[in-house]
C-alpha cells in the first residue's frame, strides 16, 4: 500500500484480476451446479482463481489456473494442509463447470446422496 492508504495498481494485479473475473463468469454460467459444491471464499490467483468446496466427493481448495500457450486451464484440487488431492490439466473453458463438477460433487448415486442428505422424497 501506498502511505496514502490505498492498494497500488500494477498490471499483474490487473491481469490477474480479470482473469479471476472471467474464470467466474465462466462458472456463473451454471450456477446451480457451482453452488451444489458449497462454493465460497472466493479468491484472485496469479492467472488464476481459488475457492473452497464441499461436495460428496471432494472438500477443499479449488484452483483453477490459466496455461496461456494452450489456452486452457488447470484444475488442481489440494486438500486444506495444501497438498495435492487431484489434478487436471488442458481443460477447455466450455468444460470448465463439467470437470470441476466431476472431481468434486457427481457421483454415480448423486440423485440418492442429494436425497438422502436434504430428506426429500423419492418421487
Amino acid at each position: 500500500m501506498s502511505n496514502t492508504g490505498r492498494w497500488i495498481s500494477s498490471p499483474q494485479y490487473n491481469a490477474d484480476m480479470e482473469m479471476a473475473k472471467y474464470i467466474i463468469s465462466i462458472l456463473r454460467c451454471q450456477a446451480g451446479i457451482v453452488m451444489s459444491w458449497g462454493f465460497h471464499n472466493a479468491v484472485a490467483l496469479r492467472n488464476g482463481l481459488g475457492f473452497r468446496v464441499q461436495g460428496f466427493l471432494f472438500t477443499g481448495i479449488v484452483r483453477v489456473l490459466y496455461d496461456e500457450g494452450s489456452d486452457t486451464f488447470t484444475v488442481r484440487l489440494e486438500k486444506r494442509d495444501g497438498s495435492l488431492f487431484k489434478e487436471r490439466q488442458d481443460v477447455y473453458f466450455d468444460e470448465l463447470v463439467d470437470v470441476i463438477d466431476r472431481l468434486v460433487e457427481r457421483c454415480p448415486d448423486y440423485e440418492n446422496r442429494v436425497r438422502a442428505e436434504y430428506g426429500l422424497s423419492n418421487r
